[in-house]
């Protein structure tokens, strides 16, 4: 029998020919060219953000001269190996155990004019062979004096709940960065995690003294008008909400000793309606209400990089009197958090810790299916996540990630009904990440 751990090789092998080959760049390439900064000055380690990022992010990504043809790409090739992959977990995920083209994207981004500024990403998933639109964010950014103090206020459209925040705390910027394209996952999660690129978000935001932010957006289907904000996602597998639901954001932060640490404590809140069934735009609505917490510490020099995060979310949830579920209402917890270290920007380990759990419901969870069902009816899950990085140049990362699961789906012990343990969804991870 062929050895899984010969495949590695194959991608390793390809990682070092793309390293080899692939010109100089700085974090999204085109925001460097922008701003003439190096990706570090900008990024922990690239996607987390320091406060020199969150401030370009903030302004609305106008810092630097406006380019020509501000595009970019990125592309990731990746193998992940399954603890147990047996025949009915290979029927739900048949590219376990083989190298495959994560995905390739194509970045819009940079300058538009003095106050105006984007970050637009197209993507083409090599494990769903199919091409649409990602993350969009459309800014416009000013300053004015109150009361002798600096007040930043801007507007942002974009389609993905969260994809405007500047912290790396919450889901859409939040660890893990990238994660294993062919794995099994737990089944529940909160709304504000499962709406990307379905809605059309329209926000204002505030950033006073460099130390109070707020921010009010409403969300709505990305349909009619906003369409391209969720080009090439099919209608009938996006969200369709009622009119326009709010979301709020507030956060405190702070910098001391030159900038080397920082650190934020947060809040924020979505409430939803959204449509049993998304070809049907009439009638009673699941209601959702999400409520979360987070907090977040950075310590920054050229030799060490420290960052901590963390973040909870409860969220209340009312469904339609003809759902078919147990509970009229149920609830949903979810927790993570990781700590990072890197060494004179090249080496990196990350550890995280996640975490979900709510009221059991059979009608909602229990599918009847092995591997990916619940047994119990229940979204219980938690587990770790040990991941180690490597940077052989600013624009390549090389990444190795273990995901072990204590429960999955909500047990530890025959999780499914048909015998599979929790343990059994563990996961080995290898991607060769590029930004070009």
């Amino acid at each position: 029998m062929t050895s899984i751990f010969k495949v590695p090789w194959r991608l390793a092998a390809v990682a070092i020919a793309l390293a080899c080959c692939a010109p100089p760049a700085k974090a999204v390439p085109s925001f460097a060219r922008q701003t003439g900064l190096d990706c570090f000055t900008c990024h922990v380690s690239w996607p987390e953000l320091t406060p020199t990022g969150r401030q370009f992010k903030l302004n609305g990504y106008t810092f630097g001269r406006r380019l020509a043809v501000p595009v970019a790409g990125m592309l990731q090739v990746a193998y992940s190996s399954t603890r147990k992959s047996d025949d009915s977990f290979r029927q739900n995920f048949p590219l376990d155990r083989g190298v495959v083209l994560q995905q390739v994207s194509l970045f819009y981004n940079g300058k538009l004019s003095d106050h105006v500024g984007i970050f637009s990403q197209a993507t083409f998933d090599g494990v769903e062979h199919r091409a649409s639109i990602d993350n969009v964010d459309l800014r416009y950014a000013n300053h004015l004096s109150l009361a002798s103090n600096d007040l930043l206020y801007g507007f942002t459209l974009h389609n993905n709940p969260q994809v405007q925040d500047v912290y790396n705390t919450t889901s859409t910027w939040g660890f893990p960065f990238s994660s294993s394209p062919t794995a099994n996952v737990p089944a529940a999660a909160p709304l504000i995690e499962n709406l990307a690129q379905q809605v059309a978000g329209m926000g204002a935001y505030v950033m006073w003294r460099n130390t109070v932010y707020a921010e009010v957006t409403a969300y709505r289907t990305s349909n009619h008008l906003f369409s391209p904000l969720r080009l090439g996602v099919e209608r009938d597998s996006a969200a369709a909400l009622r009119g326009y639901n709010p979301y709020w954001r507030l956060a405190a932060q702070h910098e001391w000793d030159g900038g080397k640490h920082s650190a934020m404590i947060g809040t924020y809140g979505l409430v939803a309606n959204v449509f049993p069934d998304n070809q049907v735009l009439t009638g009673p609505t699941d209601h959702f209400r999400d409520l979360g917490v987070d907090a977040q510490y950075q310590y920054i020099t050229d030799r060490h990089r420290v960052s901590a995060q963390l973040n909870y979310t409860r969220e209340w949830q009312r469904w339609n009197p003809d759902a078919q579920t147990s509970n009229r209402t149920d609830r949903l917890d979810a927790f993570r958090a990781k700590a990072t270290y890197y060494y004179d920007k090249r080496y990196g380990i990350n550890v995280g810790r996640f975490s979900v759990h709510g009221s059991a419901d059979s009608g909602l969870y229990n599918t009847g299916e092995a591997v990916t069902g619940s047994g119990a009816g229940s979204p219980d899950s938690a587990g770790y996540i040990l991941e180690f990085n490597y940077l052989p140049r600013r624009d390549i990362r090389l990444m190795l990630q273990f995901t072990h699961y204590n429960k999955f789906n909500g047990a530890r012990l025959n999780y499914d009904g048909f015998g599979r343990k929790a343990s059994d969804n563990d996961t080995v991870y290898l991607v060769g990440w590029f930004m070009f």
